[in-house]
């Protein structure tokens, strides 16, 4: 690894709202004074600069930098919506994992952190069947995953757990994202559900719920506590 610390944003899938809460993690630590910045490891679906580091900076309140604009901060950048791979195959390009590590290294020679974020869920295809979780494994990077109140996260966010504990990937913490929040009932019931199975699997690994407040999630009080475990 290079010099700075480094996390993987990860979700149980597209929509979760990794964007917003790497945007959300971003924020906190620049108004704690560290020299951190935010990194796309791939974005498909757009053309210059990644969209979801253009939601990193606006959340954080700050301009664009000359990293952005140089594509530093996103190795990777395909025009079609799809999974990785495929987007790669269109273009007739291929995606090598290193570089996408060694960019982020690069970063570390002006930052403290690094937070990437991934594209979609833990198990997208980057390359033929290398996943985003053997991205992880192989450079050890500790994940944060990023769940939600959307029916079916519970099986989603289950299985993910599952999975990082069989492949022995370092969890950092789970998000639990009350976004949408279309029914209470639901969304209360998840949140437990879910953080009574990570504690009976992961020995002390927090979860960390950002509530809804009218269409933005606002979590600046509670975000104090991702010191404690990050």
């Amino acid at each position: 690894m290079g010099k700075a610390n480094y996390i993987f944003v990860t979700g149980i899938d597209t929509d979760t709202g990794k964007s917003i809460i790497t945007g959300l993690y971003y924020k906190y630590l620049l108004s704690k004074g560290e020299k951190a910045i935010t990194f796309k490891a791939i974005q498909t679906g757009c053309k210059d600069i990644a969209e979801d580091i253009v939601t990193h900076r606006e959340i954080a309140g700050v301009e664009i930098t000359n990293e952005d604009i140089n594509g530093e901060t996103c190795p990777y950048l395909f025009h079609h919506p799809c999974s990785p791979h495929l987007a790669a195959s269109m273009e007739n390009r291929i995606i090598d994992p290193h570089n996408i590590i060694k960019a982020a290294y690069n970063l570390s020679d002006k930052y403290d952190k690094v937070i990437i974020e991934g594209a979609g869920g833990l198990m997208v295809s980057i390359t033929g069947n290398y996943t985003s979780a053997d991205f992880v494994k192989d450079y050890r990077v500790p994940v944060l995953l990023v769940t939600s109140s959307k029916l079916g996260s519970i099986n989603h966010t289950l299985l993910t757990l599952e999975y990082i504990k069989s492949r022995r990937i370092a969890l950092a913490g789970i998000i639990y994202n009350d976004f949408p929040n279309n029914d209470s009932i639901i969304t209360d019931d998840s949140y437990i559900v879910i953080s009574d199975f990570a504690d009976r699997m992961f020995n002390d690994v927090p979860v960390l719920r950002v509530p809804v407040i009218g269409d933005e999630i606002a979590c600046d009080t509670k975000w104090n506590l991702i010191n404690k475990w990050l």
